[in-house]
């Protein structure tokens, strides 16, 4: 093992600690806000969103997502190369989210409402970009389960996340015994985890400026937690094969 990787093995080790604590105060405060705010949207609109969500998950796991190039591209890199290589694939993300927030957010909340499809692709889009770099296939139906339990790791409540995250930590040990995902669970939690912010989105003349910081902010947390859900299969991997 190289010092690269010496590394990586702390930086996960940090990682499993943020991701099993609990939120602070203020994240918890910040949440009750939004729950209310939430509750005063029309049932109609709650249940679109909801109603979006599964949508596009059900097409992503049939897989009618159209998936560019094999990967093959990525077959022969280190960890280090692997690594860099998904960093600047997120910036483009990032980039591309942060546009996309603005020009919906600028619409007041009919377009507003748009974002939230919008957004889900570009999160499916790069999660696919992300399997490949790493050496999985998205066109695999076990790999896109896998890429829905990243999604929902990075998007659920503290309860939830501490569940997901032991299926995603013990994945290449159970990968004939790993649980289906819970489709009406993943709704509902990924429509609960809007940030209050998101919501301002739907508010004419700042949306646009919210739109475009918090579409930057979300990718940046599956960004996060792809990266380190691949980093810790290839440790895994690589530790069986010594």
């Amino acid at each position: 093992m190289d010092s690269y990787e010496l590394r990586i093995q702390y930086e996960l080790s940090r990682w499993k600690q943020k991701v099993m604590s609990d939120s602070n105060i203020f994240q918890t405060s910040a949440k009750k806000v939004q729950l209310k705010l939430q509750s005063l949207l029309p049932e109609q609109i709650q249940d679109l969103l909801t109603k979006t969500v599964k949508n596009m998950m059900v097409l992503f796991m049939g897989g009618s997502t159209v998936f560019n190039g094999s990967g093959e591209e990525y077959e022969a890199l280190t960890l280090r190369e692997r690594d860099l290589i998904l960093d600047k694939k997120l910036n483009e993300y990032k980039k591309i989210s942060a546009v996309e927030g603005a020009g919906t957010g600028a619409g007041g909340i009919l377009l507003g409402l748009a974002d939230f499809p919008l957004l889900l692709g570009i999160k499916i889009r790069f999660l696919v970009e992300a399997a490949k770099i790493y050496g999985y296939s998205p066109k695999d139906e076990l790999e896109r389960q896998f890429m829905l339990y990243i999604f929902q790791l990075a998007f659920s409540s503290d309860s939830h996340r501490k569940k997901v995250f032991q299926v995603i930590e013990k994945w290449e040990d159970k990968v004939d015994e790993n649980p289906q995902v819970n489709w009406e669970q993943l709704q509902l939690e990924y429509r609960d985890h809007i940030d209050l912010a998101k919501l301002l989105q739907l508010v004419p003349i700042i949306g646009a400026p919210v739109g475009a910081y918090v579409n930057y902010q979300l990718l940046e947390q599956l960004g996060e937690t792809a990266k380190n859900a691949y980093r810790m299969r290839y440790m895994k991997k690589k530790e069986d094969i010594i």
